[in-house]
């Protein structure tokens, strides 16, 4: 028997959907579309497929990144985010190009700039698009409230932010200008 290999989402009658897309002669059916962030596998900086289940019992803040981007300092805060509410929140980095060409490096190049400069640890993924009609399934999901049923605010600009509870639903969004260790930010996770 044929089998085609599983990956990470598929496009289908103009519909992204989460998980394994296999030929209709194996034993592995197509899954209905995303129900939360937890449906999604993604590619880490690294190259591997990442199931963010994994996550599932954490909150999440899902956070699109860029090395030259005048928000780029926030880096340092989402380090620090991430090392201090360890316990409450796992931040995850998604480099994209979207916005002024401000993330042209390659996936290592990426790596090796965020753990030099910035002492990154949190995981980040492979670079992808965040913005318009080729944005990542994991990011139309993000900012279509008909699939999440929260909100349809898409990122606009470099480091924009989701914070996504425990059962991987969005309940929240947070511009660019508004810095990982505000106020504001710190009491959404904390609630």
């Amino acid at each position: 028997m044929l089998r085609q290999k599983p990956v990470s989402s598929r496009r289908y009658s103009g519909r992204w959907l989460a998980g394994p897309l296999v030929s209709p002669f194996s034993a592995t059916y197509m899954t209905a579309p995303a129900a939360s962030v937890h449906d999604f596998v993604v590619k880490n900086i690294q190259g591997a497929e990442v199931p963010l289940s994994q996550y599932r019992g954490k909150k999440l803040l899902i956070v699109n990144t860029a090395s030259e981007c005048g928000y780029t300092p926030q880096y340092q805060e989402l380090e620090e985010l991430a090392q201090k509410y360890a316990d409450q929140v796992v931040v995850l980095g998604f480099p994209a190009n979207d916005f002024g060409a401000q993330e042209p490096g390659s996936d290592d190049l990426i790596a090796a700039f965020c753990e030099k400069n910035y002492g990154v640890t949190f995981p980040l993924f492979s670079k992808i698009s965040v913005a318009g009609p080729d944005a990542a399934p994991l990011y139309q999901f993000l900012g279509s409230k008909a699939e999440n049923g929260q909100t349809d605010e898409k990122p606009n600009w470099n480091f924009c932010k989701y914070l996504v509870d425990e059962a991987g639903q969005v309940v929240g969004f947070y511009p660019a200008k508004v810095t990982p260790l505000s106020e504001e930010l710190v009491a959404a996770i904390g609630k």
